[in-house]
């Protein structure tokens, strides 16, 4: 079973390069933020019906939830946002090479410190060896 979500992982990976190069050619077209608003626009619809049929949470929990709990969409404007205005720059390999260095790095904190309810998982230094070969890489690409 895990395998599967292994490969589900990967397609989500896929999934984030084909749509940040849509939404940085989109963004000329009809400005960046603009693009950046389409995608959470039709995000919102999609995921509304599929609420509608599929959704078993409560959304009125909402506004009893931690706050920073909250920051989530904050958060995904701001990456769609650098990709928009950056993949036209820096190519989308540049960009998307980034993006999973700074997850790779920043999750290996995330996990060391057991922050925003993860488990504690220490890093290796074989963990921070390939960390540090990825920050390399990028170097290595530009």
């Amino acid at each position: 079973m895990k395998v599967l979500f292994y490969a589900l992982a990967l397609l989500a990976g896929v999934t984030l390069s084909v749509e940040g190069a849509i939404y940085a050619v989109l963004g000329e077209s009809i400005g960046k933020l603009e693009s950046s608003l389409y995608n959470f626009v039709v995000g919102t619809i999609i995921l509304g019906v599929a609420l509608l049929f599929w959704g078993k949470g409560s959304l009125s929990y909402t506004a009893k939830a931690p706050k920073w709990q909250l920051t989530g969409g904050l958060l995904g404007i701001i990456y769609l946002t650098i990709l928009v205005i950056g993949i036209p720059l820096i190519g989308v390999g540049m960009a998307m090479s980034s993006v999973v260095v700074g997850q790779l790095v920043m999750s290996m904190i995330i996990e060391h410190k057991g922050w925003l309810g993860s488990p504690r998982i220490k890093v290796r230094p074989e963990k921070i060896i390939a960390a540090i070969l990825m920050v390399t890489s990028l170097f290595l690409i530009y």
